[in-house]
């Protein structure tokens, strides 16, 4: 039998999925002021921040938990638009390793700042350090029963 939730466990878990909606929708907006989708920005980051802005696309689906149909569809869209390249591993004929265009670094530095921005105006300067703690915390239990339950690599 289902442990349903009590009306204060509901209420709560109502308030976090309005606030994360509102939250991505207002970021998506600013990003696809810069023509980027939310989509772009989550693989654009981690390859950015990759050395040499290379990725394996195994190792970029496992950064940003996406299954690997998701990954190839966006990764093809933005490969079309110029912002990543997509080449075979050098020492594994059936792997793909996927790296930031110029074109795909430029529109990440001209978004970043406006979106940083947005993150802190809307999330970050909301909180106390105490709250901000409370949520890291909260994230990182979270993250590690999520990742109990799929089996992915911690």
């Amino acid at each position: 039998m289902p442990r349903w939730l009590s009306e204060e466990e509901q209420q709560t878990w109502q308030s976090y999925i309005q606030m994360r909606q509102r939250l991505d929708a207002v970021l998506a907006a600013g990003l696809g002021e810069h023509g980027l989708s939310m989509s772009d920005y989550e693989l654009l980051v981690p390859l950015s921040a990759a050395a040499g802005g290379c990725l394996r696309a195994k190792e970029l689906a496992a950064e940003v938990c996406w299954d690997k149909s998701r990954l190839s569809k966006q990764l093809a869209r933005m490969a079309t638009r110029g912002l990543v390249d997509r080449v075979p591993a050098e020492d594994d004929a059936r792997g793909i390793v996927v790296s930031l265009t110029e074109a795909g670094r430029k529109v990440l530095r001209e978004a970043a700042p406006e979106h940083v921005e947005l993150v802190r105006e809307l999330f970050v300067d909301r909180m106390t350090d105490a709250e901000s703690a409370a949520v890291r915390s909260l994230a990182e239990k979270v993250i590690l029963a999520s990742e109990s339950r799929s089996g992915a690599p911690s």
